[in-house]
C-alpha cells in the first residue's frame, strides 16, 4: 500500500467511525412526516387525497410520540458504551425532536386552516364553527346532542372529595371552569367520546338516516367538541361555567414489562396492553390560550414533563380527517381502479381445487399488490379448505385487522372439513394486540393448533403452507410475501407475495413452523434466510461477495428497497462496498441513517424515498453477482430489530422472468421517477427529484395501474 492509499485508508477509517455518518433515526422519520405533509400541501393531488395524507400526518406523528418517544423515555442515562447515531444521547434527541415536530405539527395545522379547509369550502363541503351554523343547522345538531351526545357525556369533577380522573391515551378532552353560586370555581374534565363522529355532519340529508351517510354534493360538518362545548350547561345545572380548553393526551406505548409474573405469552401482552394505557404522558396538546393555571393542574396530576407539553392554536385532531375523506365525492379522490389476477389462477365454475395447485405446480407465480389482487390468497386457503386431499395448512399470522377473510377460510378449513390446521398469531405486533387476541381464542375454540410466538422474538415472517397427498407422495404448497395477510390494507400497501412448491424452499417453512411451534433449534437453512439465526450474516455474505465481484470483473450493483435502514453494522458495511467501488442504489421509504454521496466515504451511493397514493412496502435485495444475479423479497426491513428481535424470512427469487421483472420493471422504474421521488442529499435532507429534460415523466405507481 503506498503512502497515499494508507492516507486515504486512515481517512476512511476515521470517516466509517464518525458517529455524525450515521443519521438519527428518530430525526430521519420526522422527515419522512414532513414529505407525506408535502402531499397533503401538493396541489397536484385530488382535493380529499391531500385531506387523507394529512390524516395520516396525524397517524404517524401520534405513533411517533407513542412508541418512539416512549422508547427514549426508557432508556437508561448514563449509558458511555452505547454508539449514539450523530453524537446524540436520548435527552439530547428527545430535544431535537421537539424542536422538529413543534414545525411538522404548526405546519400540518396551517395547512388545514389555510389552504385545505378553504378549498374544500369551494367544493362544497364546508367545515362549520358551531357559532356559524344556520338556525336550522343549529337545531338539528342540538336534537342530536339531546339524544345521541348527552346520555354518553361523563363530567368528571376534581376537587378533594374526587380525585383527578385517569385520562386515556388518545383522548380528546374539554378541561371546564365552572363557578357556583357561592363563587368559588372548579375544575372538571369532559372526554369528548371517540365513539361519536368528530366532525359531525349538520344537512338535512344527514339526520334522515346515519351520521355519515351520503349527502348528495354539499356536505356540512361542525366539531363535536363545539358541539359539546356550546351545549355545557345542561351537563352543569346551577353552574356558570366560564372556561372551556380542548387538550389530547399521548402516553407511551413502550412498556416495561420486566419483572411481571408472566405464566404465558398471551397473558403478557394481555398485561401489556392494560399497562399501556397507564403509560407516562408524551405529548399533551394543549390549545394555546389555556390559562397557565389550568394547564398546571393538568401537567402536575398527568406528571407531565415540560417538553412533552405542545400549545397550538385551536388545534384540530389531524388522524380524525379520515372522516372528511369519506365524503362521497369521487371526482375529489384518485380514480377507482381494478387489480388485476393472473389469467392462470382465474378458476372457471367447473375448475376443482386442483386447478389452482395445478397452476403453481406449473411455475411459480408472483403477485405485486395492490396492482395484483389479494384475492388469490384467500382462494388458496379456500381452495385448501374444501380440497379432500389436503391434509394440513399451517400460516403466521401477524396483522390481519378485523372481519379477516383470511382467518375466516382457516376457521372454515378446520371447523367445516377437518383439516389440521395450525397458525402462528403474533400477540405483540403493536396496536393489533387486542384484535389478534380475540382471533386466537376464536381459532382454539374451533380445535385450530395456536401458537403465540416466542418469548423476547416477534415473529414478523408472512408464510403460508398447505400440505397435499398427490397420489403416493406428498407435496407442499408455499406463499411468502413480503406484507401482512390483511386485505384491507392489501389495496391500500404496495407489496409482493409469491407462491411456489419448490421443495427446498417448501423444506424450509416446514423447518420454520417446527422453530415457531416447537423446539427445533435448526439454525441453518437451504435457501431462506431466516433472522434471528442467519439473515444478518448471509446479507452480510452477499454484500462481500458483491465487493469481491466489483474487484474482479469491475461491475459490482446492489439495488435495496425497504421501508427503514438504520442498522448501524448494516450502513457501515454498505460504506465499504462504496469505498469497493460497488454501485448501490437505496429505495428507503421512510428512516435512513445512511449519508449517501459523502466524498471518501458513499461517492457511489445514492438514496431515494418514494411517497404516493399506496403506502410502499415491500422489501427487494437485489446483487448483480457478475450477471448470476441473486434477488431476495421479505419481511425484514434493515434495522437492529428485524435482525436480532424477530423471526423474519427473505426468500429466494430463482425464476428467470421474474427476476428480470423485478430488475427491468420494477427497480429501474423506481429508480427513474421523477414526480413523486425525493433524493436524499449527503447532509441528510431530502429535495424532490427534478425531471430530466422533455421526455417522459414517471410516477411509478400510476405508472404500475397503467400496466393492469
Amino acid at each position: 500500500m503506498t503512502e497515499t492509499e494508507e492516507t486515504d485508508f486512515k481517512g476512511f477509517t476515521e470517516m466509517i467511525d464518525d458517529p455524525l455518518n450515521y443519521l438519527n433515526r428518530e430525526l430521519s422519520m420526522l422527515k419522512f412526516h414532513r414529505r407525506v405533509l408535502h402531499e397533503a400541501r401538493n396541489p397536484d393531488n385530488p382535493l380529499l387525497e391531500r385531506v387523507r395524507f394529512l390524516g395520516i400526518v396525524g397517524a404517524i406523528l401520534d405513533e411517533f410520540f407513542m412508541v418512539r418517544v416512549g422508547s427514549l423515555v426508557l432508556e437508561k442515562p448514563g449509558d458511555q458504551a452505547r454508539f449514539y447515531f450523530e453524537n446524540k444521547t436520548p435527552h439530547q434527541q428527545l430535544r431535537e425532536i421537539r424542536k422538529a415536530a413543534i414545525k411538522i405539527m404548526e405546519e400540518a395545522q396551517n395547512c388545514f386552516r389555510n389552504t385545505l379547509q378553504p378549498l374544500l369550502a369551494e367544493q362544497n363541503i364546508q367545515i362549520y364553527h358551531y357559532h356559524e351554523l344556520k338556525k336550522s343547522q343549529r337545531e338539528r345538531v342540538d336534537a342530536y346532542y339531546d339524544e345521541v351526545i348527552f346520555p354518553v357525556l361523563t363530567p368528571l369533577a376534581f376537587d378533594p372529595g374526587h380525585p383527578f380522573p385517569y385520562i386515556s391515551n388518545l383522548s380528546f378532552n374539554l378541561a371546564i371552569v365552572v363557578r357556583g353560586e357561592n363563587g368559588r370555581r372548579h375544575f372538571a374534565r369532559l372526554k369528548v367520546p371517540g365513539t361519536l363522529p368528530h366532525f359531525l355532519p349538520v344537512n338535512k340529508a344527514a339526520f334522515d338516516s346515519s351520521p355519515l351517510a351520503k349527502q348528495g354534493r354539499k356536505h356540512a360538518f361542525v366539531r363535536l367538541d363545539e358541539v359539546i362545548t356550546a351545549n355545557l350547561a345542561g351537563l352543569f345545572e346551577g353552574l356558570e361555567v366560564l372556561e372551556v380548553h380542548p387538550f389530547h393526551v399521548l402516553r407511551s406505548a413502550e412498556i416495561e414489562l420486566q419483572g411481571m409474573d408472566v405464566m404465558d405469552l398471551l397473558e403478557m401482552t394481555e398485561q401489556s396492553v392494560r399497562r399501556r394505557r397507564f403509560g407516562s404522558v408524551v405529548r399533551l396538546l394543549v390549545d394555546e390560550k389555556m390559562p397557565e393555571n389550568l394547564l398546571k393542574i393538568l401537567v402536575d396530576n398527568l406528571n407531565v414533563e415540560p417538553q412533552f407539553i405542545y400549545p397550538q392554536k385551536n388545534p384540530v385532531i389531524l388522524h380524525n380527517l379520515g372522516q372528511i375523506y369519506q365524503v362521497d365525492r369521487p371526482d375529489l379522490k384518485y380514480p377507482e381502479f381494478s387489480s388485476a389476477t393472473p389469467p392462470v389462477l382465474i378458476r372457471e365454475k367447473e375448475s376443482s381445487p386442483d386447478h389452482f395447485f395445478r397452476a403453481i405446480r406449473e411455475k411459480d407465480i408472483m403477485l405485486h399488490h395492490p396492482y395484483d389482487s389479494f384475492d388469490p390468497v384467500v382462494d388458496f386457503l379456500l381452495n385448501a379448505a374444501i380440497d379432500p386431499d389436503v391434509l394440513a395448512i399451517k400460516q403466521t399470522l401477524y396483522r390481519v385487522g378485523r372481519k379477516s377473510p383470511v382467518v375466516r377460510a382457516l376457521l372454515q378449513a378446520r371447523r367445516d372439513h377437518g383439516k389440521q390446521v395450525a397458525t402462528l398469531i403474533e400477540l405483540q405486533a403493536r396496536f393489533d394486540e387486542e384484535s389478534n387476541i380475540e382471533w386466537a381464542r376464536l381459532l382454539e375454540q374451533e380445535g385450530v393448533h395456536v401458537t403465540y410466538g416466542l418469548m423476547g422474538l416477534k415473529t414478523h415472517s408472512k408464510t403460508i403452507m398447505v400440505v397435499r397427498k398427490e397420489g403416493d407422495h406428498i407435496r407442499r404448497y408455499v406463499h411468502l410475501a413480503t406484507g401482512n395477510y390483511n386485505h384491507i390494507t392489501a389495496q391500500l400497501y404496495e407489496d409482493i407475495g409469491m407462491f411456489t412448491c419448490d421443495e427446498d424452499i417448501a423444506a424450509d417453512v416446514t423447518d420454520l413452523f417446527n422453530y415457531l411451534t416447537g423446539y427445533s433449534a435448526k439454525d441453518d437453512y437451504r435457501k431462506l434466510l431466516v433472522a434471528p439465526m442467519q439473515l444478518r450474516k448471509k446479507i452480510r455474505k452477499l454484500i462481500c461477495k458483491e465487493m469481491a465481484q466489483q474487484k474482479k470483473h469491475g461491475d459490482g450493483r446492489i439495488i435495496f428497497k425497504m421501508n427503514a435502514l438504520v442498522d448501524a453494522d448494516m450502513v457501515r458495511l454498505l460504506y465499504q462496498a462504496s469505498r469497493a467501488g460497488v454501485k448501490i442504489d437505496l429505495i428507503v421509504r421512510g428512516m435512513c441513517s445512511l449519508r449517501p454521496g459523502v466524498e471518501g466515504l458513499s461517492e457511489n451511493i445514492r438514496v431515494i424515498s418514494v411517497l404516493g397514493r399506496f403506502l410502499e412496502h415491500s422489501r427487494i435485495y437485489y446483487f448483480h453477482n457478475h450477471g448470476h444475479e441473486v434477488v431476495y423479497l421479505g419481511s425484514a426491513d434493515l434495522m437492529p430489530r428485524n435482525l436480532n428481535q424477530r423471526v423474519e424470512v427473505l426468500f429466494p427469487v430463482e425464476d428467470r422472468d421474474m427476476i428480470r421483472h423485478l430488475r427491468d420493471d420494477v427497480l429501474s422504474v423506481y429508480l427513474r421517477d421523477d414526480i413523486k421521488a425525493w433524493r436524499m442529499r449527503p447532509d441528510g435532507a431530502y429535495e424532490l427529484i427534478e425531471p430530466k429534460g422533455t421526455g417522459e415523466l414517471i410516477d411509478i405507481q400510476h405508472w404500475f395501474l397503467d400496466q393492469r
